[in-house]
């Protein structure tokens, strides 16, 4: 049974540029899977529905993704867990953590712009994993790039080998439908309102009347000399060489009028592999091994804002997972119940018995987690620590009601222990208001949109000049003391670590041979495979 379960678990992220159709593709996939009725518009407009996986307010008010989003559903025997990550840059930490809880991604390109700047990043991280990546080619309905020079493109920039497996087919300068050269046939489709429905399609053959109809004389023959070139071209799709990152199979189609996409989806089912061993401080550990194993990536408080709840979300690596069951928490050494457990779709969620490798659950979390724990039930197993990165930006939070002090610090703490952002409060002995550190600018944007809405605290950020911050290791260093002798400012992170923030290198010099046996380390590190 344990091996028949993780064969059923699909566990991925999709990565893009901003403004690829990410959110859009999303949930056009839930419409497929039926897991909704009708999909919703990204952008902010009163009379569409928004977004399932955009859930946070100021996602629905601004029309992106800011948080990392899980929503599960079955698909044709299948249980599918999508992890919807932001793709804006300022939020990429987020995203990195999510693409260590996934098995494989989708890359979604503009058929117009190809591959742009954050999908570069993210494909980064997808292969420094060696994971199995399946690229969508996206806004068919609008003027693109020719599909071959595309090919080449993603060939050239990322070092991938390309295997088209639908092929877009287009008559008087309009998107009609795909061939899929696996099974030989022809999807034509219908077009519908704002795509927001199920697109009917028809389905014939490359040398069928029908499609002579459909497309004319010149578009039929355009069709079958481009196929002619894509078989005389390729090889057949290595699977080997897709489950190690090799090659990616690719996808044409269109979000908003659902052209090509069941055709993506029952492909990317079939070919994607299922979870693999992660590497672990006792060596790869096999998702069919009788033990339980997760970590936990990501960190959630107030989905539930009536119940001011704090969600764990673990990713179960091995083993099963049974309701109640006692686990050991390696970082602090002891034994908990996770009681509860809850698998998501967005906020909304669902009380589960079970969970086995692959899945994605929930559980409250009364202060016991941090982002990176491992959780194990018999000897102790601890995975490879997720991606961290030093923040680049840095602001004071100043309080506007004095009488929210009590709420402004624990919203502060609870949004660092997230890992969104890092705050940095004065060394023992010293006043003052904490400061945050982030890796985006628009991160500010949301710490002060979610303490007003979240915390009921009115917060004004005022930007400050530091521009590095370094964690302290070795020899003690008088944090109090660094600023009035221009050393850079002495602060203690939201786990109580010494760290120093500098306005530049020459300050951070001077500070190392002020103390040369103390080491001044970036929190950051490389990402490892797991």
């Amino acid at each position: 049974m344990l091996t028949r379960e993780i064969a059923r678990r699909k566990t991925f992220a999709i990565i893009s540029h901003p403004d690829a159709g990410k959110t859009t593709l999303t949930e056009k996939l839930l419409l497929y899977g039926g897991a909704i009725q009708l999909a919703g518009a990204v952008k902010a407009k009163k009379a569409r529905a928004h977004a399932v996986s955009d859930w946070m307010e100021m996602e629905r008010e601004r029309g992106i993704s800011i948080s990392t989003s899980v929503l599960q559903f079955p698909y044709k025997g299948r249980l599918l867990s999508l992890v919807d990550t932001p793709g804006h840059a300022d939020f990429s930490e987020d995203t990195y953590r999510a693409l260590m809880a996934t098995d494989a991604a989708i890359m979604i390109l503009d058929c117009a712009k190809g591959v742009e700047t954050q999908t570069k990043k993210l494909f980064r991280v997808c292969k420094l994993r060696q994971m199995p990546i399946f690229t969508f080619v996206n806004k068919l309905d609008r003027p693109g790039r020719d599909p071959f020079e595309l090919i080449g493109e993603v060939e050239e920039v990322l070092g991938i080998g390309v295997y088209p497996v639908t092929w877009p087919i287009s008559a008087g300068g309009k998107f009609r439908g795909v061939y899929h050269r696996e099974r030989k046939q022809v999807f034509l489709f219908e077009l519908v309102a704002h795509g927001a429905e199920i697109a009917p399609m028809e389905v014939v053959s490359l040398d069928a009347p029908e499609l002579v109809a459909a497309l004319d004389e010149e578009g039929a023959r355009q069709l079958r000399e481009d196929i002619e070139l894509i078989d005389a071209a390729g090889d057949a799709l290595d699977r080997d060489k897709l489950a190690r990152g090799e090659v990616t199979p690719m996808f044409f189609g269109s979000a908003i009028t659902n052209f090509g996409l069941p055709q993506f989806l029952d492909a990317f089912i079939e070919l994607m592999p299922p979870p693999a061993p992660r590497g672990s401080d006792k060596g790869p550990i096999a998702p069919d091994d009788d033990r339980f194993t997760a970590f936990v990536f990501k960190i959630q408080a107030n989905m539930d804002r009536a119940h001011r709840d704090r969600i764990a979300f673990l990713r179960v690596c091995s083993g099963r997972y049974e309701r109640g069951m006692k686990v050991h928490h390696v970082r602090l050494g002891r034994d908990i119940r996770l009681t509860n457990p809850v698998q998501f779709m967005a906020q909304e969620r669902t009380l589960v018995e079970d969970g086995f490798a692959g899945d994605i659950i929930g559980v409250f979390d009364p202060g016991l987690f941090l982002i990176g724990d491992s959780l194990c039930s018999g000897s102790p197993v601890k995975y490879a620590p997720l991606p961290q990165f030093p923040p680049e930006q840095f602001a004071r939070v100043i309080m506007i009601d004095p009488m929210k002090r009590k709420q402004l610090k624990k919203g502060l703490e609870q949004l660092a222990q997230e890992g969104s952002v890092q705050l940095f409060r004065p060394p023992e002995g010293r006043e003052g208001e904490a400061i945050l550190g982030v890796v985006g600018e628009l991160q500010f944007d949301v710490v002060k949109h979610r303490l007003a809405a979240e915390y009921g605290v009115d917060a004004r950020i005022e930007r400050l000049s530091f521009s590095l911050a370094r964690w302290v290791e070795g020899e003690p260093v008088p944090l109090a003391e660094l600023e009035s002798n221009l050393y850079g400012y002495g602060a203690l992170d939201v786990h109580g670590n010494p760290v120093v923030l500098f306005k530049g290198d020459w300050q951070l010099e001077s500070c190392q041979k002020a103390f040369p046996q103390a080491r001044f380390v970036e929190l950051g590190g490389s990402i490892s495979p797991v």
